[in-house]
């Protein structure tokens, strides 16, 4: 993640002004726009600022943080806040049987997310774009990056609780409606934790600028082979943001699904994916072994922590009717954000695990940002 980032900014007003008097007018998306760039080695941190009442603060610069490395103080490079730079973006959307009560209202709310992320006409160069993920007992990519509002409106709308447990999977892989094979892996459950893997490891990794996760789920993973663990540390060195959902659904009965021996084979279609041993459903890794009682499941806790530290922000529908809402917040912070960056004062060449503390100097301010990241070595210097 520390390979040279471009993130394309607004066009400014000046440049247009250097045009020559005889050519003619360009719309705003044909003029040149100016960049951010992030050179090798630097971090770069989506921050986000509220003020003890919630709201968001929007008016800071560089000067009114303090920032730690592994307990170092640190320079700050650029404290800067770009509302239309780039997104890349991920819906993720539990759907089984203990969500299913709100489904319909998740299907509408993320079509207004779309339309609030995604502009109708999107730019030539570095446009917004977007894909969604279904979870249960498989992990289904629907629809792969697209500009596309409609694409990602007609997937939400065909996505049902059914989705998955409608199809045998000796049938083979389910095919779109242009003959696409959809990438998927069936196992079992809920698989929360490798959803958020695969989505940042297979699909976010080596995209370039903003970017984040939405998850929709009640937080209780059943069947997955990665930990929470596994699946924030993806997310970690995607550079992505995850921003979770918590809905309280019902407990499901099948327990059928606990315990899947071996490796896991691929993900989500793609070759090469996955290979990581072990894992399970429940955080800090490893399956259940022998007997005894399931241990109990906190799914808005696990949320909370998916979201905390990965620097997003952990949201709870109480009922159906907020998740409209939420999903408003969600977006009004993805465009409200910060975007800092600074060199560590440490060269690091074997790809460790650095935290990072930001603090706003006045102190009824709430930061929030990713708890730390991996530097450049071992996989990430391949």
């Amino acid at each position: 993640m520390f390979s040279v980032v471009i993130v394309s900014a607004l066009s400014l007003a000046a440049t247009a002004q250097q045009a020559s008097n005889s050519q003619p007018a360009k719309s705003v998306d044909d003029q040149p726009v100016s960049t951010l760039k992030v050179q090798a080695r630097e971090v770069l941190l989506p921050v986000t600022v509220r003020d003890k009442h919630g709201a968001l603060v929007t008016t800071l610069d560089k000067g009114d943080f303090s920032l730690t490395e592994d307990g170092r103080p640190q320079v700050i490079k650029s404290f800067t806040r770009e509302s239309n730079l780039p997104y890349k973006l991920g819906l993720l959307v539990d759907t089984s049987r203990s969500v299913s009560g709100a489904l319909e209202q998740e299907r509408k709310a993320g079509g207004m997310f779309v339309d609030a992320m995604l502009p109708e006409q999107p730019r030539p160069k570095d446009p917004d774009e977007a894909f969604l993920i279904h979870f249960d007992r498989e992990v289904e990519l629907l629809e792969d990056f697209t500009t596309s509002r409609d694409k990602l409106h007609h997937e939400l709308d065909d996505m049902s609780a059914s989705h998955a447990s409608s199809r045998d999977d000796s049938q083979g892989p389910e095919t779109t409606g242009d003959d696409r094979e959809r990438p998927s892996r069936s196992r079992g459950g809920t698989q929360l934790y490798d959803a958020i893997f695969l989505a940042s490891d297979e699909l976010m990794k080596h995209q370039d600028g903003r970017k984040a996760l939405v998850v929709f789920s009640d937080g209780v993973d059943r069947g997955s082979k990665d930990t929470m663990n596994d699946a924030v540390d993806a997310a970690d060195r995607a550079n992505v943001v995850v921003y979770t959902i918590y809905f309280k659904g019902q407990e499901e009965r099948d327990n059928n699904n606990m315990g899947f021996p071996g490796s896991r084979r691929g993900g989500m279609g793609y070759p090469g994916g996955g290979g990581y041993p072990g894992g399970g459903g429940y955080p800090g890794g490893g399956q259940r072994r022998g007997g005894g009682e399931k241990p109990a499941v906190d799914g808005k806790k696990i949320m909370q922590e998916i979201a905390t530290r990965t620097g997003g922000h952990g949201y709870e529908a109480k009922k159906r009717e907020d998740l409209d809402a939420i999903y408003k917040l969600i977006a009004e912070e993805l465009r409200g954000q910060y975007l800092l960056t600074y060199t560590p004062d440490k060269v690091d060449n074997d790809g460790g695990y650095h935290k990072i503390e930001l603090k706003a100097n006045k102190g009824d301010l709430q930061v929030s940002t990713r708890e730390g990241y991996y530097a450049p070595g071992g996989e990430e210097a391949k």
